[in-house]
């Protein structure tokens, strides 16, 4: 059997562990996306034309219990064919660490543009659905979902 050896930490080095530590998780909350991002990263996918709101069948729960596995359902009516057909659908989030969820690429052979998924929500947010057409025309539609932690609230 292997002995290990028990290193002794002062109170002055375990108080400095304990500060850093704490300091280190309440900054990671400056770390997320917000709103000012989302509207850049919509931006820069829409090449500054901006996108129309638009009734998108964008199904998200109200409330979810988890955030690491939050079913999101979409479908957008379109004809589908070589002459008008969504190309790309991008799910974005305003309270992840990073905007981008999900990107959907579609084209006229496939019939129609529906997809589900799970994606990852950090905390209660905005969830953005933009679609692009063959066109160059973008929609868009958005939806919030509150995260809850062990339905404790979030």
């Amino acid at each position: 059997m292997k002995t290990i050896k028990m290193i002794n930490i002062s109170r002055r080095n375990a108080i400095a562990l304990m500060l850093g530590t704490a300091g280190y998780i309440m900054s990671s909350g400056i770390a997320f996306a917000g709103k000012e991002q989302v509207l850049k990263r919509i931006d820069e996918i829409t090449k500054g034309k901006g996108a129309k709101e638009l009734d998108i069948f964008l199904d998200l729960p109200e409330i979810a219990e988890n955030g690491n596995q939050v079913k999101v359902n979409f479908e957008i009516e379109s004809e589908m064919t070589k002459e008008n057909y969504i190309k790309n659908v991008y799910i974005l989030a305003d309270g992840n660490p990073a905007p981008d969820v999900a990107k959907f690429s579609f084209t006229p052979d496939m019939g129609m543009c529906s997809a589900t998924t799970r994606i990852r929500l950090s905390k209660t947010q905005n969830v953005v659905l933009v679609a692009e057409n063959n066109k160059n025309e973008y929609f868009m539609t958005k939806s919030k979902v509150k995260v809850t932690i062990g339905g404790c609230g979030g």
